[in-house]
């Protein structure tokens, strides 16, 4: 137990200092959704240009997940999260000021590459600071904390460009951003020791011991063949989850349903709302109820496709409640089962890959994420504008495409593999079908 309760109080502290940070990433990860209208009259962007640019954010975050975790073991978790902080800051006022679209993605560039060093950092400072029976729930408060960034990104952002303009609203983020920057390296600390302070070495969670290396984890994560309908699953859902909230969602609101911004934030919060309910829900219903991975997988991921087949042949019939309706179908069957996702992917290794599979299983759905959006904006382009806004037939063949990727991440789903043993209530490795 805590040896007196000043850690126990002040972890809360550390926690939610470093909650809002994280925070701030799920607000960049979908913004363009909103400012998109503003970037394409500022920039003149061609569909397939602006979803390049809202994606951009998606290939540096994914490509440094693995060297972030690398930079919070060797110099430290605390520094490793403020520097990335304030680059953060950095890009984002540089984004708000960009004179041309080269220095947009530029800036859109640096905000993927700065996001990227908050999340696997803050768990390893969690590992410290909270109990094994504690990490969990922290961990998922965490996650409601990004849907409330992606909220924040809806209709709140929304109505603060209407008000001050998209410039102006992402200076005064990136203003904000500075405060938290100086807020993380003022109060957060990597463990109660460095403020003289103890807890019993086994009520927190130990930090794994390295078993083998990098490049072996890699090749025994990759040589499984029951990590890949995860990984489908993983590339197609969450990259048109992006597409529809973190893109095209809005310009589609408005453009074919005359919805304001403020109308259209309001149908995409909607989906973060999904998010922040599905998660922890679906993760219950795994754990305590079905006591398995694979129904409430594919189930979802069935439930998901059939969002898609409205906004596939309906494009322009739909009504607003329906809309809203499919908005958070989409956040909690789309990007809330992923937390049992990512927690059958992790039961398929042994304890000394867990960490490699999870990094790994991490980036495929920001790869996802990055690809998807700017295809969509290419199938649209193809249609072309009319005066200046997206025909019907332009949302039609994008969202068909999105339909289709759902369809083949239900059917890759399909050939997944159990990891919970119901009869032991824990996740087990299986090894070229041997339950072990």
């Amino acid at each position: 137990m805590l040896l007196d309760g000043r850690p126990l109080k002040y972890r809360w502290v550390i926690f939610w200092t470093l909650a809002i940070g994280y925070l701030s990433v799920h607000i960049h990860r979908v913004s363009t959704a909103v400012v998109a209208p503003e970037l394409v009259k500022t920039f003149g962007l061609s569909g397939t240009l602006l979803g390049i640019l809202a994606s951009t954010y998606f290939y540096t975050y994914a490509i440094m997940q693995l060297p972030m975790g690398l930079l919070a073991d060797y110099f430290g978790p605390r520094i490793t999260i403020t520097i990335s902080l304030l680059i953060n800051c950095i890009s984002t006022i540089l984004f708000g000021i960009s004179i041309n679209t080269s220095m947009a993605m530029f800036a859109r560039v640096l905000i993927g590459f700065s996001a990227a060093g908050v999340f696997v950092p803050t768990m390893k400072i969690f590992s410290e600071w909270f109990s094994l029976n504690e990490f969990a729930s922290a961990a998922g408060i965490l996650m409601a904390m990004g849907g409330i960034g992606w909220v924040l990104a809806t209709t709140p952002l929304a109505l603060l460009i209407n008000w001050l303009g998209w410039r102006i609203a992402f200076v005064l983020i990136g203003i904000i951003l500075l405060v938290i920057t100086i807020l993380t390296w003022t109060l957060v600390r990597n463990r109660p020791s460095e403020l003289g302070w103890s807890l019993i070495p086994d009520e927190v969670v130990a930090t794994p011991e390295v078993g083998i290396g990098l490049i072996e984890g890699l090749k025994r994560v990759l040589s499984e063949k029951y990590i890949w309908p995860l990984a489908i699953r993983f590339f197609f859902s969450y990259g048109i989850v992006i597409g529809f909230g973190g893109l095209w969602g809005g310009p589609y609101l408005m453009e074919i349903y005359d919805l304001t911004k403020t109308q259209a934030g309001n149908v995409l919060m909607l989906m973060a709302l999904g998010i922040i309910v599905g998660s922890p829900l679906l993760g219950w219903l795994s754990d305590k109820v079905l006591m398995r991975r694979k129904p409430i997988i594919m189930g979802s991921t069935f439930v998901h496709c059939l969002v898609w087949m409205p906004l596939a042949f309906w494009t322009e019939k739909l009504n607003l409640p329906f809309l809203c309706f499919l908005s958070f179908m989409i956040g909690v069957f789309g990007s809330g089962v992923s937390v049992v996702a990512l927690t059958a992917s992790k039961e398929l290794f042994p304890k000394e890959v867990t960490g490699t599979s999870i990094g790994l299983m991490n980036i495929i759905p920001f790869g996802g994420a990055a690809i998807i959006p700017p295809f969509m904006g290419y199938i649209m382009d193809k249609v072309g504008r009319i005066a200046g806004a997206y025909p019907v037939n332009a949302y039609k063949e994008a969202f068909s495409f999105c339909f289709i990727l759902a369809g083949i991440a239900s059917i890759g789903i399909c050939f997944m593999k159990e990891t919970l043993d119901r009869s032991r209530g824990e996740g087990v490795y299986f090894s070229e079908g041997i339950h072990q």
